[in-house]
C-alpha cells in the first residue's frame, strides 16, 4: 500500500500540471500554438541539461560494467514491444493510417518525456542507466518508426543521411558530450554543473504541461466515444506492463533492470503521433485523443503496476 500511495501522490502532481496546461489552453490564457514553443525548449534546453548533467555526473568507468546489461535488456524490450504492437494493431482498427498511429503508440509509450519525470521522482539513482536502457527505443523510432509510420510516404528523402539525420539532435548531443566528461573526469566549473542542475529541474513539469496544451485542442466529445482508443489504451497500461512483470518473476535480472523494464513498458502513449503527422498536414484527433485518454488512466495504472511490480518481483 506504500508504494502505491507513493506513486499516487508523484502521478497526482503530474497530473496537476497537464490539468494546468490543458485549462491555459481551454481558457485562452495561453494560445494553442504555445505549445509548439514549449515543445523546442523542452527540447533545446531542459531535456539536454538534464541529460548533460546526469551523464557528466554518473557515467564514470565503473558505470560501464553495468551499461552494456541495460542495453541489452533495452533491446529485448523494444523487440518485444514491436512484435507485440505488430500482431495487436491489426485488431484495433481496420483503417490503414490509424493503424499505423496505434502500431507506433504500442510499440513506444511516453517512455521520454513521461518515463524520465516518474523515474525522476520515484527513482533518481537509476536514472542514468534507464537513459542508457532506452537508446535501443530511440534507434528504432528515428531509424524505423518516425519515418515509416508517422511520414506520409512519398515525404521528403530516403537516402542514408535522410534516416541518420535524426540522430544529431540536442539530446543525442548531450548524451555523447556527458558520456565523454563522465568517463574523463575533466574538471567540471560549478556554475556550469549548477545551470544544468536548474534547466534540468524544468523537464518534467514542463513536459506534463506540453502534454495538457497539447491535448487541449481536442475535441473531447469525439475522443471519447471512440472504444478503439481505449482498447489500445488497455494494451498499453495494462496488458504489456503485466505481461513484462510475469516475464520478470521468471527471469533472475537485477532490480534496476527490472524497473526500467517497467518504467518503460507501463507509461501512456506517445506525443510523437500527435507532432509528425501534425506537421505534415494529417487528421491528429484519433492521436491527440490516444494521448488524453491514456495519460487520464495512468494516473492510476502507474501506481498499480509498480505495486504490483513491488510485490511479487
Amino acid at each position: 500500500m506504500t508504494v502505491f500511495l507513493s506513486t499516487l501522490g508523484q502521478m497526482a502532481q503530474l497530473a496537476l500540471f497537464i490539468c494546468i496546461g490543458f485549462v491555459l489552453v481551454r481558457a485562452k490564457i495561453l494560445p494553442a500554438s504555445g505549445a509548439g514553443l514549449l515543445s523546442r525548449m523542452e527540447n533545446w534546453i531542459f531535456v539536454p541539461a538534464l541529460i548533460l548533467g546526469t551523464f557528466m555526473k554518473n557515467f564514470t568507468p565503473a558505470r560501464l560494467s553495468t551499461a552494456w546489461q541495460y542495453l541489452l535488456c533495452g533491446t529485448a524490450v523494444t523487440l518485444f514491444g514491436l512484435v507485440a504492437a505488430l500482431l495487436l494493431a491489426p485488431c484495433c482498427t481496420k483503417d490503414a493510417y490509424i493503424r499505423k498511429l496505434y502500431t507506433y503508440g504500442l510499440t513506444f509509450s511516453n517512455f521520454g518525456f513521461m518515463g524520465n519525470a516518474v523515474v525522476l521522482a520515484l527513482f533518481p539513482d537509476l536514472f542514468a542507466d534507464y537513459l542508457i536502457f532506452v537508446i535501443p527505443l530511440w534507434i528504432l523510432i528515428y531509424g524505423w518508426a518516425v519515418p515509416v509510420l508517422l511520414i506520409p510516404q512519398g515525404s521528403g528523402e530516403k537516402t542514408l543521411r535522410a534516416r541518420l539525420k535524426p540522430f544529431v539532435n540536442p539530446m543525442f548531443i548531450a548524451m555523447l558530450a556527458g558520456m565523454i566528461l563522465g568517463l574523463t573526469g575533466l574538471p567540471i566549473p560549478a556554475f556550469f554543473s549548477s545551470a544544468c542542475d536548474a534547466l534540468g529541474a524544468c523537464m518534467s513539469p514542463v513536459a506534463m504541461l506540453l502534454t495538457g496544451m497539447t491535448v487541449a485542442a481536442t475535441d473531447l466529445r469525439a475522443v471519447f466515444r471512440n472504444k478503439s482508443i481505449y482498447a489500445v489504451t488497455g494494451l498499453r497500461l495494462l496488458l504489456l506492463p503485466l505481461v513484462a512483470i510475469l516475464l520478470l518473476m521468471l527471469l533472475p535480472l537485477p532490480e534496476g533492470i527490472a524497473i526500467c523494464v517497467v518504467c518503460s513498458l507501463a507509461m501512456p502513449l506517445g506525443l510523437n503521433t500527435v507532432v509528425v503527422p501534425g506537421a505534415y498536414g494529417l487528421d491528429t484527433s484519433v492521436a491527440a485523443g490516444m494521448a488524453l485518454i491514456s495519460h487520464l488512466f495512468s494516473v492510476g495504472t502507474i501506481p498499480l503496476i509498480f505495486t504490483l511490480f513491488s510485490q511479487l518481483v
